[in-house]
């Protein structure tokens, strides 16, 4: 018969942790590999451009917008709704030697041919060395969290665990950021911080794992690390289910519901979810295994009274 439950109804995660963590390592270079031939399909608020929102007297049809948007200042623009469905949002790339007034003009001219009741409410332009600063301050952002991760748990935990977390929320943001890469899926400040949300939940989940993994190393003196660890695992994955069902739920309901200026953000929280799950149990808790945690890292230091070589001479 096939055994799923080991000794007291604990789940053995671990035994599966070899292949699935060559899954994960194929998924890394995968997602690297496309992050360098293909790169990131950069939004306008890092590459720079303009964005102009109408809001026309009935609902239009965006592809015909789209055939009258096709001329040499406006091409590439990019027609979405934005909240109702007559509501429209037009971003344009900035076009070398095109001022932003023609195209502004440009846009107007197209949508006054489908409407000519038609309100320009805003106009929107970031340059592109403010677009590049975006991105550079956007990348740092998420190097200094790691760092920053780094140092907390290496203060809360142990080196081992501590080197876990960080490859673990390593490992969810490449996966997340090479999915943007190969679908080539805009990537605006939504979705920036989308990929900050999935690091700050996937440290939650691992700090609840590693939490009973110090816990249990304590109680359980006789057990290996890999029991104590599957242990611990069993033992939270009641609250992993749980947490991650009722964050699902939210998350489904804007990718699908959520329009269009949010959908880069539900979807990179719906890649950081499932990824970050399994990278808490397969990827930090297998490598601190790995790494050679025991039950003696995890004993809190004695610190020697003063005195107390004096009062063991005392008779």
């Amino acid at each position: 018969m096939y055994q799923i439950l080991s000794i007291k109804g604990t789940i053995n995660f671990l035994r599966h942790a070899v292949p699935i963590s060559m899954i994960s390592l194929v998924l890394v270079l995968g997602s690297l590999t496309s992050l360098a031939t293909k790169g990131i399909n950069w939004g306008l608020d890092f590459t720079g451009g303009t964005v102009v929102e109408l809001e026309f007297s009935s609902p239009i049809n965006l592809e015909q917008l789209r055939t009258n948007l096709a001329s040499v200042e406006t091409d590439g623009a990019v027609v979405q709704n934005f909240g109702s469905s007559r509501d429209v949002l037009v971003r344009l790339p900035v076009k070398e030697g095109v001022a932003t007034d023609i195209q502004v003009a440009q846009v107007m001219d197209a949508a006054t041919t489908l409407d000519p009741q038609v309100i320009q409410k805003r106009v929107e332009v970031v340059g592109p060395q403010i677009g590049k600063e975006l991105a550079e301050q956007g990348g740092l952002a998420v190097l200094v969290a790691l760092i920053c991760i780094l140092i907390y748990v290496s203060f809360r935990f142990e080196w081992r665990l501590a080197v876990g977390s960080v490859v673990a929320l390593a490992h969810d943001v490449i996966i997340t950021l090479g999915v943007f890469s190969l679908f080539q899926l805009d990537f605006d400040l939504t979705v920036l911080a989308g990929v900050l949300t999935v690091v700050g939940y996937s440290l939650n989940d691992t700090i609840v794992v590693f939490d009973r993994i110090r816990e249990n190393f304590l109680k359980m003196r006789k057990s290996t690390p890999e029991e104590i660890v599957n242990t611990s695992i069993t033992q939270t994955m009641s609250r992993t289910i749980i947490t991650t069902g009722t964050t699902l739920v939210v998350v489904v309901a804007l990718f699908l519901k959520g329009g269009t200026m949010i959908h880069g953000f539900a979807t990179a929280l719906l890649m950081g979810i499932f990824v970050g799950t399994f990278s808490s149990i397969y990827v930090a808790s297998f490598l601190a295994i790995k790494l050679g945690i025991n039950r003696e890292h995890m004993m809190p230091v004695e610190i020697e009274k003063e005195g107390a070589d004096q009062d063991a001479l005392m008779p």
